[in-house]
């Protein structure tokens, strides 16, 4: 019996994406981290450390900071980053803006994302998600069927566009 990992599947992002990881990343590095040290050594310089709150409260903080830190930079190291472009045949695929039309006549508007930055209520839609799944590949005007917990859900494809609403 093997002990080896499968291979992942490469896990992609826009570059948008990637920029907001890496701000987080970047202002924890310069802002936050060197903020907490500095709360520690102050608070280290106050004596005893065992009985001291604001020393154990900054280790702590500290700790969970350098986390947040790795979490990131192993995010970042297995991204791909990709620059969307349009499809000639308008199609949907990963990066394009995709309006579909709800069986109640409603219509929502999302972007196809990777799953490192899905926000639904940003409008961001992972593509591995049931809905986002289900649209890749698809053409205006088709409906598209898929499962969601609550059921068997069809939605029709309104617009792939590959630019940002205004």
């Amino acid at each position: 019996m093997s002990t080896e990992k499968p291979p992942r599947a490469a896990r992609y992002i826009t570059p948008e994406g990637f920029q907001r990881i890496s701000a987080e990343h970047q202002r924890i590095w310069t802002v936050s981290r060197p903020r907490v040290v500095a709360e520690v050594e102050a608070a280290a310089a106050l004596g005893d450390r065992s009985e001291n709150a604001e020393y154990v409260y900054g280790k702590k903080k500290l700790r969970e900071l350098d986390r947040r830190l790795r979490e990131l930079s192993e995010r970042m190291d297995t991204l791909t980053v990709i620059d969307p472009k349009p499809n000639p045949s308008g199609r949907a695929y990963f990066g394009a803006w995709v309006t579909v039309e709800h069986e109640d006549g409603t219509e929502k508007r999302y972007r196809l994302v990777g799953p490192d930055e899905f926000d639904v209520e940003a409008g961001l839609l992972s593509v591995d998600a049931p809905l986002g799944r289900a649209l890749l590949g698809k053409r205006k005007g088709e409906v598209v069927r898929f499962l969601r917990p609550a059921g068997a859900v069809e939605v029709t494809l309104v617009r792939v566009s590959w630019k940002a609403p205004a």
